[in-house]
């Protein structure tokens, strides 16, 4: 049924059809649009064991359990889907025994009458495969693009449906269950950012490789990983924080990357406009463009670089964004009425100014600047050394026809040069360090913070072979 393309209804009587698949649908805020879906086709009684709304809530926390801050959150999913799963577990498995119990819930922010706010939802399924078997996990966080309410509730519901087939039906790839999330949609209408499947069923499933997986197939612009390595959706970790972002193809991690960030975070510190020293977060970024190469993204590679930033302690955001205006966008999305600075070598800043990245905007390079530059964003410039020549923003070379523009930035505080930097080490770069890996010179090894020459040692990233030594035979005569 894999190769088969089913809309909305067909699957949802596939799966009335079926008699042992029972459980709880639980939905806020877009309406019982999944539940409906499951009506409509007939044959629910089978199938629904329980269909509710808690919309209030006052009810919500009730039944739930209270949630302090945003209802919106993977946090309020968690809760719902274990409430509901139990209590078919604990009152309906001893009376059915022959049930592949599941429940799927969400809790969603459709847009509101004024249009001012950005819809997004939690979706999830927790399920058995076979009757008493531990269950498995399926969660998704959905951003919803239609400008129309009713839009949106049609795109929650056959989501819904598409979700809980692919459980079923497709589990024995999670990409299949992903692909086939769009089935019955005009592409453009929302966007998955992020997936998290756990469970006996995906033992062997790595997430931060679906989350790349989402980002390469233009599910998702972006995806981001905490500090352990699991994947996190940016409104659990930007909301209303002030950002420090750093982008770089981290191959390897080197002494400059580790001086950039520490330097750049006392620099965003002493900055007047960072209210809140407390709630500063830092984001390592690496694009999608600098994961591959000529035969596509080695995923390999990618999960090197992921597993270096994140034993840093860094959170890491992978993305489609070539362009740095469009990051800026990005995160802009999520920490509202705070402070954002983008640290880049000075060497990168040449690129800023290269108009061959806008042909697509009708306004060019003035246009991206308005974006890059939105809320008095800053760039802090880390100098680089050419020759016996330390460059920073006041000798750095710009096209003659932006030099103006390019005074008014200085002038202004947009690019600014970092205070404070470790000149010894800015002959490093990290395409030198990875040749260094490659010949086998441990030269590589001082250029590299401690850990991560640890990491790649221990591990053989990037093509680290440990020197094998002969002995020399010796004649005596």
């Amino acid at each position: 049924m894999e190769g088969q393309v089913l809309d909305a209804a067909a699957k949802a009587l596939s799966i009335n059809l079926d008699k042992t698949i029972y459980g709880a649908f639980a939905e806020i805020g877009a309406g019982q649009e999944i539940a409906r879906n499951f009506f409509v086709v007939g044959g629910a009684s089978g199938t629904i064991a329980k269909s509710l709304s808690a919309y209030d809530m006052a009810m919500s926390d009730a039944i739930y359990g209270e949630r302090p801050g945003r209802y919106v959150c993977q946090g309020r999913l968690e809760q719902m889907l274990t409430y509901e799963y139990n209590r078919l577990i604990t009152e309906l498995g001893p009376k059915k025994p022959e049930k592949r119990f599941f429940a799927i819930a969400n809790t969603v922010e459709t847009i509101n009458y004024d249009r001012s706010n950005k819809s997004h939802g939690w979706m999830g399924v927790r399920f058995q495969l076979n009757p008493g078997e531990e269950y498995n996990d399926v969660i998704i966080h959905i951003r919803l693009l239609d400008r129309e309410n009713i839009l949106q509730q049609e795109i929650i519901g056959k989501l819904g449906v598409n979700l809980l087939y692919g459980c079923y039906h497709l589990h024995h790839s999670p990409e299949s269950i992903l692909k086939h999330m769009n089935d019955g949609l005009i592409p453009g209408r929302m966007q998955i950012d992020m997936v998290s499947m756990k469970g006996p069923l995906f033992k062997n499933v790595d997430n931060r490789l679906l989350s790349l997986w989402l980002v390469k197939n233009k599910m998702a612009d972006a995806v981001m990983f905490q500090p352990d390595g699991k994947p996190i959706h940016p409104t659990e970790v930007l909301y209303k924080k002030e950002i420090l972002a750093m982008r770089g193809r981290f191959r390897p991690v080197t002494k400059v990357h580790l001086d950039m960030l520490k330097n750049g975070m006392k620099q965003f510190e002493k900055d007047e406009r960072v209210k809140n020293k407390k709630r500063i977060t830092v984001i390592t970024e690496l694009t999608l463009k600098d994961l591959s190469g000529e035969e596509g993204i080695d995923e390999k590679d990618f999960l090197d670089r992921v597993d270096i930033l994140t034993a840093l302690g860094q959170t890491v955001l992978v993305s489609n964004f070539q362009e740095y205006y469009k990051l800026v966008q990005y995160l802009t999305r999520y920490n509202t009425g705070a402070q954002l600075a983008l640290v880049l070598g000075a060497n990168s800043l040449i690129n800023v100014f290269n108009e061959r990245f806008y042909e697509k905007l009708n306004g060019g390079l003035m246009e991206a600047f308005g974006y890059l530059f939105h809320k008095d964003v800053r760039l802090y410039l880390y100098p680089y050394k050419f020759g016996d020549e330390v460059i920073k923003a006041d000798n750095m070379i710009i096209p003659e026809k932006y030099e103006e523009l390019y005074s008014f930035l200085k002038s202004s505080n947009k690019i600014v040069d970092y205070e404070n930097y470790d000149e010894e080490n800015l002959h490093i770069f990290s395409h030198k360090v990875l040749e260094k890996i490659t010949e086998g010179n441990t030269e590589w090894e001082k250029m590299v913070p401690p850990i991560v020459a640890r990491i790649i040692k221990e591990n053989n990233f990037f093509n680290y072979r440990k020197k094998k030594f002969s002995k020399s035979r010796m004649s005596f005569r």
